[in-house]
């Protein structure tokens, strides 16, 4: 880590509709702000903006729910429509109670409504489209990484962040769930600690760390600011995605 890391949320970024080149609004807006990509800047982006430019909506009018989706949605005082959104984006239903619905995703993300979301969309729609989460989003986080590294002629990360609670604590927090560029995961097992004797099981969720942060520095309700900069970082490890994140389930002790 070099000594100083600094978070810039960026401005200037319009609302995002299916088939927009949002690495060349990403571009604008750093322009706009006066910012070049670096070696080793990341740039964090939040998940709505990449799902709404890939046109990942679903419209639950078109959507007639099943017998499962029935079922839970009775449970879970859930729209059905809404509920068989969820299951077509869930590998697993993990819990199911009134006013929650907690699944694993095709990711291997465990989320509430399969990381689903009605938040920050147009106005005008009657509440009738949901969000679901990009379709590979580390795929999106290698697809921009390739457009900012060509024009900024630099070598930089993507972290492609979404908000979500976590068992035990209340309250969310930025989470990657798609990444470029950056070791999302730091093994440094081995290495020797202040006293000289080697680590035996940190790992450090180096891309959970910096999307949380960025998270932060964006804001999560109005403030119309879904990308950020994060400088001053510095890495060595062998770059890999976010989905080295997701703990395999014969390791789940939480489930």
């Amino acid at each position: 880590m070099g000594a100083q890391v600094t978070i810039t949320p960026l401005d200037g970024i319009p609302q995002v509709r299916p088939g927009d080149d949002l690495a060349g609004l990403l571009i604008a807006a750093l322009e706009a702000s006066g910012l070049a990509l670096r070696n080793q800047d990341i740039l964090a982006v939040t998940q709505k903006i990449v799902s709404k430019a890939e046109g990942r909506y679903r419209d639950l009018a078109t959507i007639a729910p099943g017998a499962r989706a029935l079922a839970l949605a009775a449970i879970t005082h859930k729209d059905p429509r809404l509920v068989e959104a969820i299951l077509a984006e869930a590998a697993e239903v993990l819990r199911a109670q009134p006013h929650v619905l907690i699944v694993a995703t095709r990711h291997g993300l465990v989320l509430a409504n399969a990381g689903i979301d009605q938040s920050n969309l147009e106005a005008g729609d009657g509440g009738e489209r949901v969000l679901l989460l990009p379709e590979d989003p580390d795929a999106s986080a290698r697809r921009l990484q390739a457009r900012l590294n060509q024009h900024f002629r630099a070598d930089i990360g993507v972290i492609v962040t979404d908000s979500t609670g976590r068992a035990w604590r209340l309250g969310t927090v930025g989470l990657a769930i798609g990444a470029a560029g950056v070791p999302s995961l730091l093994d440094r097992r081995g290495e020797p600690d202040l006293g000289g004797r080697p680590l035996q099981v940190t790992e450090v969720g180096f891309a959970d760390a910096v999307a949380a942060a960025a998270v932060l520095a964006m804001g999560e309700a109005a403030e119309a600011r879904p990308a950020a900069l994060v400088r001053g970082l510095a890495w060595r490890a062998p770059q890999t995605p976010a989905c080295a994140l997701v703990r395999p389930k014969r390791e789940d002790l939480f489930r």
